[in-house]
């Protein structure tokens, strides 16, 4: 009885297509967004805000990317990672260039540059789409791979091929480099994503996002109601490109803290993204979320939690079962419930909106 409309009046449009119509949803977000802001920053300890909390934002930064061109737009990409490395390199060179500009608008700002390759890139989709169009944009991620190692100018010359994160503060207090601290990184992290969630809801929830899902859903009869289909498929991959820029832009500056974006920003990457959006559900924002919690946790628990309970395991072979897992999960997700974990979500809801009644 505890999760009803029951009582609960529209008294205008807005407040009838709120994203959050129900009480008891906007509760329930605001205890997250506090439990997140508030509880882990200072229970949290070093180790599980850098191993657990920022890879989690991260990922579930990438696979909303993912999921606007492939889950909203109906719209094959196997360049995720790829596009977040071009977000990645492009916060580096104006970091570079612009030292005395705050990180932060960099980090947004990069993915600008990403936006425009995956626009660029998604100019096929006009003509090609299913198999056709995996395989273009699988053609994007070897070329930008072959780029980040092959262009020295995007690493600044750097022999070691590496990005080297420089240390920037705001307001004093360093939130990149050596002297941030997990639990700055991960504030700054989490001001971010929650930002970008609640702009793509607004943008998907909206005109934008009605035009991506018609075409989704039949691009054919999208076109003959009215729908421009090269500036709709086009948008869609501005958009995701631009995410998934940024994902890379935070992977690189507020979690690597530096590296080779070559390895970072690999196929296995956008695999691995990809997977998360599937086993998460396409065309569902808390399900990018859900999928990045699952397959974020799942190694942490095979190298750390099985060793602390007394069953240790070689790295090896803790890598092998999470393959193995996460092929199996694939695989009942796909034949069992292919919509993935916020389907099952928004079954737990309707029941409860009728519970104790099984009607």
């Amino acid at each position: 009885m505890f999760y009803r409309e029951a009582g609960q009046y529209k008294k205008t449009y807005s407040a009838d297509m709120a994203v959050f119509p129900i009480l008891q949803d906007r509760i329930g977000i605001g205890l997250i967004l506090a439990t997140a802001a508030i509880i882990i920053p200072i229970f949290g300890s070093n180790f599980f805000i850098s191993t657990v909390m920022i890879p989690f934002l991260v990922f579930s930064l990438g696979a909303m990317g993912l999921n606007i061109v492939t889950g909203y737009t109906g719209l094959i990409s196997l360049g995720t990672g790829a596009f977040m490395g071009v977000g990645a390199f492009a916060c580096y060179k104006l970091t570079t260039y612009f030292p005395d500009v705050n990180i932060i608008i960099w980090i947004l700002a990069s993915g600008v540059f990403s936006a425009a390759i995956g626009a660029l890139f998604g100019l096929p989709s006009l003509r090609i789409k299913g198999f056709y169009l995996a395989v273009a944009t699988l053609a994007a991620q070897f070329f930008l791979e072959w780029c980040f190692v092959r262009v020295p100018w995007l690493f600044n010359y750097n022999a070691s091929g590496a990005i080297e994160v420089p240390q920037r503060t705001l307001f004093g207090v360093a939130i990149t480099g050596a002297n941030a601290t997990p639990t700055v990184r991960y504030m700054v992290l989490l001001g971010i994503v929650v930002l970008m969630t609640w702009v793509a809801s607004n943008v998907l929830h909206g005109r934008i996002g009605r035009t991506f899902m018609a075409v989704r859903d039949m691009d054919i009869a999208a076109e003959l109601m009215g729908i421009r289909l090269l500036p709709a498929k086009l948008t869609a991959f501005a958009m995701s490109s631009f995410y998934c820029g940024v994902a890379g832009a935070c992977m690189m500056f507020l979690w690597y803290g530096g590296g080779e974006a070559s390895d970072a920003f690999n196929i296995n990457q956008s695999f691995n993204i990809l997977f998360m959006v599937i086993i998460g559900g396409l065309g569902s924002l808390i399900g990018c979320f859900f999928g990045a919690a699952l397959l974020n946790i799942v190694p942490i628990i095979l190298k750390f939690g099985l060793p602390a309970i007394g069953l240790p395991l070689a790295g090896a072979t803790a890598e092998h079962i999470n393959h193995l897992f996460v092929g199996s999960l694939i695989i009942f997700f796909l034949i069992v419930e292919p919509h993935g974990l916020a389907r099952l979500w928004q079954i737990t809801k309707q029941k409860l909106r009728t519970w104790p009644f099984p009607y």
